[in-house]
């Protein structure tokens, strides 16, 4: 498992880190939030991907108005 270039043995001293630092009943608390600004992150950059697919989408339309035929 690769999270963020971060394997499973970084991930378990991260853990006992902040587990050291903030202690049992903290992170929970901690591992919520930053779920949350995880899954807000990911929404919004679904959010900026699908307008910008939508706005190459409206540049490689053909235009729809007809030149003038003079």
């Amino acid at each position: 498992m690769n999270i963020f270039g971060i394997g499973l043995p970084e991930m378990a001293v991260i853990l006992v880190v902040a587990l050291l630092i903030f202690g049992p009943k903290k992170l929970p608390e901690i591992g919520r939030s930053l779920g949350k600004a995880l899954k807000g992150f990911q929404e919004a950059s679904k959010e900026f991907e699908n307008e910008f697919k939508r706005e190459a989408q409206q540049l490689e339309e053909p235009s729809k108005i007809k030149p003038d035929s003079h």
